[in-house]
């Protein structure tokens, strides 16, 4: 199965299920999923992700989503660079998200990075995803 968006189809599964108040989400997996969700996972926003092989061609991943006292800890996912309209910035010209306590996923020379530690690094890209 191929995906036209697989970033946003991912985001969708995400908000999705928290809107269900599911505690594990699947999909399939990639390694630009793999890496946003390690991003997710290092900033706080997701427990884990365990990428699991279905047969010898096909490979699903195991998202567990967090919640604080029944309610999720993600209240806003949404996807700002997609397939039809690619967003660029520079660093000094990236905006933080919700005054600084939201974060912004880009796709850097240095890897899939959020926008803290792309500030660290000094470099910009492609703004993938803002999450609060």
């Amino acid at each position: 199965m191929s995906f036209t968006d697989p970033i946003g189809d991912l985001i969708t599964r995400i908000r999705n299920a928290q809107m269900l108040g599911r505690k594990i989400v699947k999909t399939p997996s990639s390694k630009m999923r793999s890496a946003v969700l390690e991003v997710l996972k290092r900033e706080g926003y997701i427990k884990s992700y365990e990428t699991k092989e279905i047969n010898s061609s096909m490979r699903e991943t195991e998202i567990e989503l967090k919640y604080m006292d029944g309610v999720p800890v993600i209240s806003e996912i949404s996807r700002v660079s997609k397939p039809g309209r690619r967003v660029y910035e520079q660093i000094e010209k990236l905006a933080k998200v919700r005054n600084g306590l939201g974060i912004s996923i880009l796709s850097t020379s240095h890897g899939v990075l959020s926008d803290h530690e792309a500030r660290q690094k000094n470099v910009g890209g492609e703004v993938l995803i803002k999450v609060f």
